[in-house]
């Protein structure tokens, strides 16, 4: 008789761009027959439990950071964002986050680490069990022969063109300033009587020894000779939600009723602080006598002025659904949204808004299918120009196709699982 899988826990904090990775292995996980198990914020227990999958809540809640619109301005702040995300939201919840993690683990056979939850390696090295890291994005790896695009730190990346010396040198700034951000971690270990991490967690001190995941597809980075051992590339692990068929029917109506349009999103966090962007798409849109879809959210604060007719505006669509039928994708590069986009096939005008957006942005433009428009030079006129160019230049589209292609036969998730299995059996 063949050997039970056993559980398999999956630990992740953020947005639903930092579940839905997660939710598409552990429906991979479950069809190789182990026991996966979702380890994440309160909020999220319907979108786990609806697909099957066991969940276990870990503080905080997103309630506890009050207004949701207001939190995701703190964040998306270029400045000031990635410190109040570690500084507010990470470091003042550590015990409880440990409390929860470690009940969730109970009769675990191996965990899943996500960069923010910084308990996962605490309760393997406390209960000797293997754990396996994992990054969405080739921005976590930091790599000194490929310097990532940080927003608010922009000026990293230029110091990287002169070479790997002045980048590492450069870096020793942010490198101290983030071991400060992270000190209640560090003393926290030491009170626990853990191993002292390597470096600072959110940077080499976030890896495993075992397996490191990353979940991003191949194209955007080749392997660098810093990115830690035991790294393996999988391909985004996808996941998508359902339709309501009375939006099907009303999507259905609007796509037969002229050209492909231009489909505009900004995932599921940028959109609440979305500003004037929807505007200004429809004002590009009208000018440039195209039809559009805007992707708003389905519960974010939308302030739409009266559209032009051939522009539909649509709460929530599964990208999966809607990309590949665009004429062209313009989105904020979360790299949730940039991997459904690179699957479809279309060109891309790329309008970043924060974390790794900027580095994303700059990939995708790397490899010949994309545009980018930086925030601060965002207006109607200037999307307009910038679509134009997209949209005239037929190398965009057949780069665009030829990725897709190359994509189509990358199965993320399972390759994820696959990984995942290899340590435990």
């Amino acid at each position: 008789m063949e050997r039970p899988l056993g559980r398999i826990l999956l630990a992740t904090f953020g947005s639903l761009g930092d579940l839905h990775p997660y939710i598409a292995v552990a429906r991979a996980l479950a069809a190789r027959g182990a026991q996966p198990l979702i380890a994440t914020v309160p909020d999220y227990r319907e979108h786990v439990e609806r697909e099957g999958i066991a969940f276990a809540p870990v503080r905080p809640g997103m309630a506890e950071f009050g207004d949701y619109q207001a939190l995701l301005a703190k964040l998306f702040d270029a400045r000031r964002g990635n410190a109040f995300l570690i500084r507010e939201m990470v470091m003042p919840y550590l015990r409880t986050t440990h409390e929860d993690l470690s009940k969730a683990a109970e009769g675990a056979k191996l965990l899943v680490s996500h960069p923010l939850t910084l308990a996962i390696p605490i309760i393997a090295e406390q209960r000797r069990l293997p754990w396996v890291s994992t990054v969405l994005s080739p921005a976590s790896f930091m790599s000194s022969f490929d310097p990532p695009i940080i927003a608010g730190a922009e000026w990293l990346h230029a110091v990287g063109k002169l070479g790997r010396t002045a980048y590492r040198l450069a870096f020793s700034l942010p490198r101290l300033m983030l071991r400060r951000w992270e000190e209640p971690l560090h003393a926290f270990r030491r009170e626990l009587g853990v191993t002292p991490l390597p470096g600072p967690a959110m940077l080499e001190g976030q890896f495993s020894p075992h397996l490191n995941l990353a979940l991003f597809d191949p194209p955007l980075a080749p392997p660098q000779p810093d990115w830690p051992q035991n790294t393996v590339v999988t391909g985004a692990p996808l996941h998508d939600g359902g339709l309501d068929p009375r939006v099907q029917e009303q999507l259905d109506i609007f796509l037969a009723a002229g050209e492909p349009p231009l489909v505009f999103a900004l995932g599921s966090s940028a959109v609440w602080v979305a500003g004037d962007f929807w505007n200004m798409a429809a004002e590009a849109t009208r000018t440039l006598k195209r039809r559009a879809i805007l992707i708003t959210g389905g519960d974010t604060p939308t302030r739409l002025a009266e559209l032009p007719p051939g522009i539909g505006v649509f709460g929530y669509l599964p990208y999966s659904m809607i990309f590949p039928r665009a004429a062209a994708v313009i989105h904020q590069a979360g790299i949730g949204t940039l991997s459904q986009a690179l699957r479809s096939g279309r060109p891309q005008l790329i309008v970043p808004f924060a974390f790794d957006q900027p580095d994303n942005a700059r990939r995708a433009a790397r490899l010949g299918l994309a545009r980018v428009l930086p925030r601060a030079r965002l207006s109607a006129g200037t999307l307009k120009a910038e679509l134009a160019a997209l949209l005239a230049d037929s190398r965009y589209a057949q780069r665009a196709e030829a990725v897709g292609r190359e994509l189509k036969s990358i199965d993320g998730a399972a390759r994820a699982a696959d990984a995942l299995l290899s340590i435990i059996k």
